[in-house]
């Protein structure tokens, strides 16, 4: 995959995030790479415990945390394949039975799964708060036959960016920061987020950042990192598992007032059919090692480096002991 689907790649699966919020799976955050069909993308693997399809978004991260998905219960004596596809697609196979388990994060698919339920103007059930957004997910979850897993240390929601150079320059390493420094800031994100309270409206009202305009070149596209890259725009939209950032110079700020909602990665099984305390067990020992910083450099590997997902996948697993 390219630079340039890196990041819009993902964008489909994403709908809590700033720009996202009301289209999730269906349009910003996520996107290009997703198929219209479930895609079988490896053959069955593994033991004699059963037989388990492992489901995912149709981008590099989605396809990674599939193969881990995948791998870890292969070692542990299931039978294990893999499937990708968009948000709207996969989940009502899991909810069918025909995926059992999926790579998902807290936030986004909370509000997926609250707009399915309420309706589209449901009002929010997600936060900054992991525990309390996993509790309103297993809420609505378990009204679709799902179970939530335990959350992971991995987080892969939204987040800005700046160069390296301007960094240095306003001594900048937070969004506190740059709100402090009282730049003017030309923005480079989706053309909702002048609209979106994670996006412009909260960069405002959380941090006090002037935002001057918003420079509608998509969220974390190569045009976006290329202006700021070249000084034409100062912050850019991206995710925090954005794996080019070193290639155009550019350095994240910490959301140090959490304005973004929790996404951590989390398991969700088909409570029928892999709801067994073994299968969450295996799932859990991935779960308490995977970071940010660790997906994030699977996903350079695959994108930078042309490594194959599950040649990556396994890489990983092994030098965590986990096979």
């Amino acid at each position: 995959m390219s630079t340039s689907t890196t990041a819009s790649a993902r964008r489909g699966r994403r709908a809590t995030a700033a720009v996202a919020v009301g289209a999730a799976a269906l349009l910003v955050l996520t996107g290009c790479g997703d198929g219209d069909s479930l895609e079988d993308e490896g053959g069955d693997s593994g033991g004699d415990k059963g037989s388990l399809v492992i489901g995912a978004g149709d981008f590099t991260e989605g396809k990674v945390l599939a193969e881990l998905y995948a791998q870890l219960l292969s070692d542990a004596g299931y039978q294990t394949s893999t499937k990708t596809a968009k948000r709207e697609l996969y989940l009502p196979e899991l909810e069918k039975g025909a995926v059992d388990i999926v790579p998902e994060y807290a936030a986004t698919l909370a509000e997926f799964l609250n707009r399915k339920v309420n309706g589209p103007s449901a009002k929010p059930v997600a936060s900054p708060d992991v525990q309390a957004t996993v509790r309103e997910l297993r809420t609505l979850a378990d009204k679709a036959g799902l179970k939530v897993l335990e959350p992971g240390k991995a987080v892969d929601q939204n987040a800005f960016a700046v160069s390296k150079d301007y960094a240095k320059e306003h001594n900048l390493t937070t969004l506190s920061d740059l709100g402090k420094a009282k730049l003017k800031v030309k923005l480079a994100a989706g053309d909702e987020c002048p609209d979106r309270p994670y996006c412009e409206p909260g960069l405002e009202k959380t941090y006090g950042i002037d935002i001057t305009e918003v420079d509608p070149k998509g969220v974390g596209t190569v045009a976006a990192k290329q202006a700021v890259k070249t000084g034409s725009d100062q912050l850019v939209l991206t995710t925090t598992t954005d794996a080019t950032l070193d290639q155009f110079g550019l350095v994240l700020l910490e959301d140090d007032k959490h304005l973004q909602n929790a996404d951590n990665v989390v398991p969700v099984v088909n409570a029928k059919d892999a709801g067994s305390a073994e299968i969450a067990e295996v799932l859990n020992k991935l779960t308490e090692v995977l970071t940010t910083e660790d997906l994030t450099e699977l996903n350079k590997k695959v994108d930078a480096r042309r490594e194959k997902p599950g040649d990556v996948a396994k890489e990983y697993l092994k030098s965590k002991g986990l096979i």
